[in-house]
């Protein structure tokens, strides 16, 4: 029996020292926000609360014997949602020329190459009615299902400075309902990084389209939108803009609509400290009542400021401002959704 024992112990701890061994390379980062934050409704409505918010999110990768690097991850807290676990990724798949190939909830190549805008920092904001269909973000309609693809080049294919990414995904074949669901969508995007003197250039640009289906009227127009934009960095100013137009189709509530939006922004850095303003122009004519084009108009316009301070490693003070001014159908003003808001608060991150 004691013979056996041995065997068995020596049989674990040899499959202990395997697994430790084949186990992929992981690292683990994210923040913890705290601040207060004051909301001025147009409606009179002030409202002072805390702002607490925590992220932290596991990486995993490896690489095999050919070079190729597969590499996943996974929320543990989520910021965004204020609930633990969440935003799961799929598989990336890193190739020695440099290219990638993304599978499994692989997201939207258009979207991927969306020109970062600056725009205040802080937790800031005015909740705007849900019924405004104005779009806010130059990837708004730029829907996939988690069934596909995304390949992206390496670095300087075909020509210097350029990358380019597709995307598609199919339907999960589940039977439609009155709601629409995204199917099939395809998508192309490009950044271009070039220079001119002093300033460095980047160039982004997408197109995507989308089928949407439901068991009743089909919306007039399949989803579909194309955006561009352009940042210029000269020492330690940002300065960017964007533009996108399309159609969207929503399900909360059933909706389609056309839009576009405009987006501005400029960032300076000095010393410790960046100063960040953004603005935001959208509209959109949406109807509730698919296979009708929209007649009426949303808007929404949005300037943000902000300014953050380095107070020592891994820790960013931030004073931030929001101003909102929103209609939904045409002439119907929400006071509830427009007015201003601020943030005072530190993000500590690791």
């Amino acid at each position: 029996m004691k013979k056996e024992l041995l065997i068995a112990s020596a049989l674990v701890s040899t499959m202990g020292v395997a697994g430790l061994a084949e186990a992929a390379s992981m690292s683990m980062s994210g923040n913890h926000r705290v601040g207060l934050t004051n909301t001025d409704s147009d409606d009179g409505t002030e409202i002072r609360a805390t702002s607490m918010q925590s992220s932290i999110r596991v990486a995993v990768s490896e690489t095999t014997d050919g070079g190729t690097t597969i590499s996943s991850g996974f929320n543990i807290a989520n910021e965004s949602t204020g609930a633990g676990g969440g935003n799961q990724s799929g598989l990336t798949l890193t190739f020695t020329d440099g290219s990638k190939l993304d599978l499994i909830s692989a997201g939207n190549a258009s979207g991927s190459h969306d020109v970062s805008i600056p725009s205040g920092s802080g937790e800031q904001g005015i909740t705007v009615t849900s019924t405004n269909n104005a779009p806010t973000g130059l990837d708004f309609a730029t829907s996939a299902t988690g069934i596909g693809f995304e390949y992206h080049t390496a670095a300087d294919t075909m020509i210097d400075g350029a990358k380019f990414s597709v995307s598609y995904s199919t339907d999960t074949g589940a039977a439609s309902t009155a709601v629409p669901v995204a199917q099939s969508h395809y998508a192309i995007g490009t950044t271009y990084v070039t220079s001119a003197g002093d300033t460095a250039v980047t160039i982004g640009a997408g197109y995507s389209t989308t089928d949407f289906a439901n068991t009743g009227t089909s919306a007039s127009n399949d989803e579909s939108s194309v955006h561009f934009g352009i940042s210029a960095v000269t020492g330690n100013l940002t300065v960017a803009a964007g533009l996108a137009s399309g159609d969207t189709v929503g399900a909360t509530p059933s909706h389609e609509a056309t839009g576009d939006v405009m987006k501005a922004g400029a960032k300076y850095v000095s010393g410790d400290l960046t100063f960040n303003l953004g603005i935001t122009a959208g509209s959109a004519k949406d109807n509730t009542t698919l296979g009708t084009a929209g007649t009426t108009e949303d808007s929404y316009d949005k300037t943000s400021a902000s300014v953050d301070y380095v107070v020592a490693s891994g820790v960013t003070a931030t004073i931030g401002y929001t101003a909102v001014d929103s209609t939904d159908e045409a002439s119907t003003v929400d006071t509830e959704s427009n007015g201003s808001a601020w943030y005072i608060g530190a993000n500590i991150s690791f």
